[in-house]
């Protein structure tokens, strides 16, 4: 804000000082400073703040100086660094009063308008802007003309001051007192809060004259701008008086219409509220919640937002399912058929869930354990949790969690926020229709949590059967029973579902399936929907199963059916192409052949182990999260210093058992006739291929050790034989997990003798039949004895370690 310091005798002597010394100097040569959105008059008193690296060397320059600078205004603001024609011409010359560096680089300084100036010349300089000026001073001529025009002026200068009251009335005082006419229109024009380009035009009036006609003009527009936004001032106040008034005469009316008997729009909505609050059959502490809402809503303007939110809940509270339930259908038999209908398989998932349903017929309740299936992607555990539901005759909903962060997701926002809605429970019970629906909570493993909460843990009291009966979500504020639901949950994997979580929960595992009931499930299943889905009829195609067999082993690899039914789809619509094309006349038999046709070339390697027997090659079996699989091991060794190399993406774990398997030879060379100073002598090499895949874990223990004892003697391993196990420095091995899944690789490789740990031998019971009669299974618990197994010649009888034959 500019200050004028005119109204002190001392400042006028000051300034007459300044006229004499500068009459005998009318050009000078200055440094510049631009400006902008700001227009410096003399004798005024403003703050400038100062960034620029040439306008800082201009100020540093006037300071080493007389302190003078000339002041100009730009024509474009936002010019960052303005050339000679983005400037006015006419500018001021001021004192630098005070300068303030600040912490962030910006210079504030304090100047004083002394006299206008007209730009002569610039004179060339890189850094800053250094001009010839020519001092404009003020014509001393008092005529009668000039001081009506001086009288006009403050007369008017009065009048817009009342008007506006952003002007103290000091000012008006101050110019009252001026003498000098060009000096009283360069401070009200100080004031006044006019366009750059207006202030620019008062400045460039050199004849005070002409600049006091200018500003008798400027101030009729200013005062006719601030009369009519008066008056539209007065008429919004009257309007808001009028909407006052128009409420209290509404609300006038609504007593006469109670007297009357007559009933407005408000109060059909009200009564309407209540006949379905009463039709909605809630607990009595929901009904009284909500017919407090009505009392508030009655209260309001009809219009009102708040009466809006209002609406939204009572909707929300009338369509709840608070006593709306299916009756169940608990008949186990007829629950087993649909099973069997439904899945094909699964055997142990399916008499688990028949359990679960037999305690609830005897206990009329669900009470009890939450059902979690946990197991590969695709292997049917969302269309699991649809079969009971429809074995059960309940409605079925589903949410998925995967990626869930929010916690309000699950408990719903309060009500005082903008958009607030239930959480995801309370709208897919809404949905449901009833409250008791088989409820799948999908993915529960992949709930996430940051600063918005934890999802995991508002589920706890969802998935608690002591709690749940009273779960309150933000939203209704009022407590909802929860404890008619059936709960079923998904995960891939258990491990990452939190402790607590899991400890409420009961696992049901889902293995992957193997080749034939893949196969049969495909026959059943797949090809009649994909068949259904591409418009074909049987007339058009048929699936041999040497076909079905191909894609299996050569296009998919996975523990579920996902990809399998994939590739049935994309070669149905092959097929629908050629019948719409009218290019077969005869049905599409799909062979093997006509597979690779249709899917283009094998994407994966299947059915052959390692051709021969080798050295330091020794396979081995790994669970991943789509099933189990093989996994080679190689080791070589090389002359060296003893270093144990480790590639193909191991993890620490599976890096412990290598090191483990090198230490536990060192201490049996003796036993395997090993040269004592070979950790000297040779580097040892371990290496898994598919080097891109990450592989960790300690089932391949055994399989490591073997490699390592093969490559250090020189003997070849048996390439019919496939191994896993843990081992620990003293050779004993330890049980793993995934033995179903592990075999079932090796079988589908063609392998048919593999060593287990003998713990593990109890785990052969969930082999199928048919597979367990086609292999040869040793039980071991020392390395040794998985040594002479594996080392003995190609074709030879196995010498050490028990058998155990499927036929048992």
């Amino acid at each position: 804000m500019a200050e004028d310091r005119s109204s002190s005798g001392e400042v006028a002597t000051v300034s007459e000082q300044r006229t004499t010394e500068r009459e005998a100097k009318r050009v000078t040569k200055l440094t510049m400073l631009p400006l902008r959105d700001v227009v410096v008059f003399p004798y005024m008193v403003i703050p400038l703040f100062v960034g620029r690296q040439k306008s800082l060397k201009a100020i540093e320059t006037a300071m080493k100086a007389n302190k003078e600078i000339l002041v100009v205004t730009q024509k474009v603001p936002s010019t960052d660094d303005p050339n000679p024609d983005d400037l006015y011409e006419v500018g001021t010359v001021v004192q630098i009063m005070q300068m303030l560096k600040l912490p962030d680089g910006i210079v504030k300084i304090l100047v004083e308008g002394i006299f206008r100036a007209r730009i002569r010349e610039y004179i060339k300089s890189d850094d800053m802007f250094e001009v010839s000026v020519e001092e404009v001073p003020d014509a001393a001529t008092k005529t009668v003309k000039v001081q009506a025009l001086m009288r006009n002026v403050i007369s008017l200068f009065e009048r817009y001051v009342k008007l506006n009251k952003k002007i103290p009335v000091e000012v008006v005082v101050v110019a009252s007192n001026v003498d000098n006419p060009g000096r009283l229109a360069d401070i009200i024009t100080a004031h006044l809060n006019l366009k750059v380009t207006v202030k620019q035009e008062i400045l460039t009036a050199f004849d005070p004259e002409e600049r006091l006609e200018k500003l008798v003009d400027i101030l009729n527009k200013e005062i006719e701008i601030l009369i009519i936004e008066k008056k539209i001032t007065g008429r919004v106040r009257k309007q808001m008086e009028s909407i006052q008034k128009e409420y209290y005469l509404r609300e006038q009316v609504k007593a006469i219409q109670k007297e009357l008997g007559d009933v407005d729009e408000l109060q059909t909505e009200i009564a309407e509220y209540k006949k379905k609050i009463k039709g909605a059959q809630m607990p009595q502490y929901a009904e009284e919640r909500c017919l407090k809402e009505v009392e508030r809503l009655a209260k309001m303007s009809f219009n009102s937002a708040e009466s809006g939110v209002i609406r939204g809940y009572l909707d929300t509270m009338c369509e709840l399912p608070w006593s709306k339930h299916t009756q169940d259908k608990l008949e186990i038999v007829r629950a087993e058929r649909i099973l069997e209908e439904d899945h094909y398989g699964l055997k142990e998932p399916k008499a688990r869930i028949l359990e679960y349903l037999s305690v609830c017929k005897l206990k009329k309740s669900i009470k009890g354990p939450i059902l979690c299936l946990i197991g590969p992607p695709g292997v049917g555990k969302t269309s699991i949790a649809k079969s009971v539901a429809r074995a059960m005759g309940r409605n079925f909903v589903r949410v998925s969690l995967g990626g869930m962060r929010d916690e309000a997701e699950i408990r719903g926002h309060r009500r005082t926020y903008v958009g607030a809605m239930p959480g995801r429970i309370i709208q897919l019970l809404k949905t449901a229709k009833s409250n008791n629906p088989v409820f799948l909570l999908d993915e529960i493993d992949k709930t996430g949590a940051d600063w918005r909460g934890d999802p995991s843990s508002a589920l706890l009291e969802v998935l608690d059967p002591e709690q749940n009966a009273t779960f309150t979500d933000n939203y209704l504020g009022v407590a909802f029973d929860l404890s008619k639901v059936l709960f079923v949950a998904t995960a891939n994997i258990p491990h990452t579902i939190p402790e607590p979580l899991r400890d409420r929960m009961e696992m049901i595992h889902l293995p992957g399936y193997t080749e034939e009931e893949k196969t049969e499930i495909a026959v059943r299943y797949l090809v009649p929907k994909q068949m259904k889905e591409n418009g074909l009829k049987k007339r058009h195609i048929q699936f041999l199963p040497k076909a079905i067999t191909k894609i299996l082993r050569y296009y998919t690899r996975e523990a579920g059916v996902r990809e399998l039914e994939r590739m049935i789809g994309s070669i149905c619509r092959k097929v629908a192409k050629r019948v719409v094309g009218k290019e077969v006349k005869t049905r599409n038999v799909i062979s093997g052949v006509l597979v690779e046709k249709y899917l283009g070339i094998p994407k994966y390697r299947h059915g052959t182990a390692e051709e021969q027997d080798e050295v330091g090659v020794v396979t081995g079996l790994a669970w991943t999260s789509v099933g189990g699989v093989t996994l080679p091991i190689e080791a070589v060794t090389m002359p060296g210093t003893g270093k144990v190399i480790m590639t193909g993406s191991l993890g620490e774990v599976m890096q412990e058992s290598a090191r483990a398997a090198v230490s536990f030879t060192r201490h049996h060379v003796d036993e395997f006739k090993i040269d004592p100073d070979f950790y000297k002598k040779l580097d040892i090499h371990i290496h898994a291929p598919e080097g891109g895949v990450p592989k960790d874990g300690p089932s391949a223990g055994v399989t490591i050790t073997t490699a390592v004892i093969s490559a250090l003697t020189e003997t070849p391993v048996s390439k019919d034989v496939a191994m896993t196990g843990e081992v620990t420095l003293r050779g004993k091995v330890l049980p793993v997990g995934g033995i179903k899944e592990k075999v079932l690789a090796a079988f589908r490789l063609g392998i048919r003798e593999i060593i287990l740990p003998k713990e593990n031998a109890k785990d052969l019971d969930d082999i199928p039949k048919e597979i367990q009669r086609q292999l040869k299974v040793h039980v071991v618990d020392h390395i040794s004895e998985v040594i002479q197994i594996a080392f003995r010649p190609v074709g030879g009888a196995a010498s050490g370690g028990g058998e155990r034959e499927a036929a048992k």
